[in-house]
Parts: structure tokens; sequence; C-alpha cells
């Protein structure tokens, strides 16, 4: 009779205790307040009062409709119950202004500047990463059953996110094809706060990416990927830069050890945002033009920020 090994059971998960329970659950609760999502002083801000264009004037000011808009993905509505429920609220409010259509919502979304409200910081962690977003095309099911059809497409959604506070500073939509790498830059350029460290994961491992963090004086926290050698200069020596550093890290203790060193774990992070986008607004686009999608993506990120803003949860670990 042959016996069976009995090894230790290393698998299990480390559990956590949320130890601001009272005022995150208050937190939770006020995302679902109007008066979060819609200013009593809105009248003062609901018509523009811009410079006169050339051409047709507008009536509502950039920041109504940004804020129908956020209404609108917040409680998922179709541009149409987007009009009517705020009609309602405003109703309800005693605020005798007028509201868009839900034709001048559209029309209005594709040249929406949006910009995302992100608190005051000395210096942050900038963790990124990115997800797909479905346009249109078959479900999980029929793909499953009959494989992809020609009609199948998606977008690819690219954020950068505060370690510390959970906050995304930045947020880019490309097409599919767009490799995470070449979106370092836009992102940079999005925060206006010092960035003192990049953390990314092996998609980021190119040179066009560390040499903006290496231009910039960001501090990089990208694995080489496992087939990753040194670089070296046109004489065949070795480069000092921190690739190779981390690299030579690698070699020596482990990629393991080099994560626990470096605290590559907390790139984990921008998963997590990732994972809060698309437990909130799904994980489809409703738009159909691109310029309109990209306003989408940055209308939901700017929701993130301000349900963010009301309270996070504070987990520790349970011994």
């Amino acid at each position: 009779m042959s016996k069976v090994a009995k090894y230790p059971d290393n698998t299990a998960k480390d559990r956590y205790q949320i130890r601001n329970w009272s005022s995150y659950n208050n937190a939770l609760k006020n995302r679902g307040s109007l008066t979060l999502w819609i200013a009593e002083d809105c009248a003062e801000w609901w018509y523009d009062d811009g410079p006169v264009q050339r051409g047709a004037q507008y009536e509502y000011s950039d920041k109504c409709i940004e804020c129908l808009l956020m209404l609108k993905v917040v409680f998922r509505l179709p541009y149409r119950q987007t009009q009517g429920f705020a009609e309602s609220i405003l109703a309800l409010l005693g605020i005798e202004v007028a509201t868009p259509s839900y034709s001048q919502l559209n029309r209005r979304a594709r040249d929406l500047a949006i910009t995302l409200d992100v608190p005051p910081s000395d210096s942050i962690h900038l963790v990124a990463d990115s997800t797909g977003l479905k346009v249109f095309g078959e479900g999980e099911w029929k793909v499953r059953k009959h494989g992809y059809s020609k009609r199948r497409t998606w977008r690819k959604l690219h954020l950068g996110v505060d370690e510390r506070t959970g906050m995304i500073h930045a947020v880019c939509l490309t097409e599919n094809d767009v490799d995470d790498a070449a979106q370092v830059k836009d992102m940079l350029d999005q925060v206006e706060v010092p960035v003192d460290t990049f953390s990314g994961d092996g998609a980021y491992d190119k040179s066009k990416c560390w040499d903006v963090l290496t231009e910039q004086l960001i501090k990089p926290n990208i694995p080489p990927r496992e087939d990753a050698v040194y670089w070296l200069d046109e004489k065949g020596n070795m480069l000092d830069h921190p690739r190779n550093k981390i690299l030579a890290h690698i070699d020596q203790f482990g990629r393991k050890a080099w994560k626990q060193h470096s605290g590559y774990h907390r790139r984990s992070l921008s998963e997590t945002a990732m994972f809060r986008f698309k437990t909130i607004f799904g994980n489809n686009l409703y738009s159909r033009d691109f310029k309109q999608q990209q306003t989408e993506a940055q209308i939901k990120t700017k929701a993130l920020n301000k349900m963010t803003a009301q309270g996070m949860p504070i987990s520790v670990k349970v011994a």
C-alpha cells in the first residue's frame, strides 16, 4: 500500500480586519447622496458665461454638462433618463434652472475637458496598470460556446494611482493595440504633484518607459522580464542604469527577495483601483465615438475619486 506524502498547508490566505468600519460605512452611504453629485449652489455655475465664440453660443457651462454626465455614470442611466432624473432633482431642490437635453449631453461630451480632483501632496508613489473595457460584442457565454466574431472590440484603460491614498492621478483610454509603456509619459504629464517612485509590472519593462523615468528623475520600480539581459553600451560595458541594478539584485537574491526588498507588492493597489472601477461602473463603455469614450473614462475616474475622498477602509492583518 503506497503512502501519501503529507505537506504543510501553506496556501491559507492572510486575514484582514477593517478597523474603521463605522466611518467607512458612512462613506459608502454618502456615495448615494444626491447632494454629493449636485451642489445646492449649482445655479451659480449652471449657465455658460465664457468668452463669445464664433457660431452658436453654449447655453450651459462645461461644469453643468460634467455634473449631469457624472450622474449618468454613477447611477448607470441612459441619456434620456439622465435628463429626466436631473429635472426631477432640480425641481425637488427648488432650483429654477433649465436642464440640457439628452442630445446636448451627447454632443458636448465629445469635447469636454475633465480634470481629476486630487488633494495636494508633497510627492507620491505612482502605481500603474491597464485593463480592457468592452465597446461592443458578444458576452462571455457566447464567446465560450461559439468563439469571437469580427464585431467584438474593446479599449484599453490605463490608470496611475497614488499607492498611499488610492486616488487616481492619471487616466488614459487607448486602442487595444497600444502597449502600456507608451502611455507612461502621458500619465506623468497629467500628474500635478511630484512623483518620486513609479511602479509597474513587466509590461513597462521597455526602453521608452525607462528613458522617461530617468529623464524626470523618478525612481523606477519595474521588474525586468524573466529572459531579461543586462543593457550594455557600444563598447560592451555594463551601463550604470537602474534596470541593471534591479536585474543584478534579482540575480543575486532572487526575484521574490527583490519584490520584498523594493516594496513591489504595493503595485497591486493599481489592480485594486481597476477592480473598484469595474465593480462600480461595469466593464463596458456605452459611448461609440472614441473621443466620447475618452471623456466617459475620465468622468468615471473623477467620480471614483469623489467616492474615495468620502473614506476608504483601513485593513489590518489579523495575527
